[in-house]
């Protein structure tokens, strides 16, 4: 059998399929492999999943964004020494995983250099600030 023929109707349901899914646990794009009902982008995901320290470090997010004036931006090590103490560097990875997953639901943005940054790609060091 032939490959089966797709028309620009298929290809641009199968993109809006997959836009806007992401990882129910890190936040980041799903990849185009993944089947459609998939929650989790790896194996790793999936056990972690989410857990009290992950909603911990979101409300604490949110929290900390409510401090601050509308036009602030608060660094997800902050949300990390919150709640984190002397082991706060333990958190950075699940501050950031936080960050990713409350911009998929639209509640922040992720900056670098002022700049809005696709939170799937994003290296370095990253803020984090209500939508404008």
């Amino acid at each position: 059998m032939g490959r089966a023929i797709r028309t620009e109707d298929d290809a641009a349901r199968n993109a809006a399929a997959h836009a806007d899914r992401t990882c129910a646990s890190c936040g980041r794009r799903m990849p185009t492999s993944a089947a459609p009902d998939a929650r989790w982008c790896s194996d790793a995901c999936r056990r972690h999943k989410l857990d009290e320290t992950d909603r911990h470090l979101e409300r604490t997010i949110d929290e900390l964004l409510d401090a601050r004036a509308l036009t602030s931006s608060t660094c997800p090590s902050d949300a990390a020494r919150a709640i984190g103490g002397d082991d706060w560097r333990d958190l950075m990875e699940p501050a950031r995983r936080a960050a990713r997953r409350m911009v998929a639901r639209g509640e922040v943005e992720i900056t670098q250099g002022g700049n809005v940054v696709d939170p799937s790609t994003a290296k370095g060091p990253i803020r984090i600030r209500r939508p404008r």
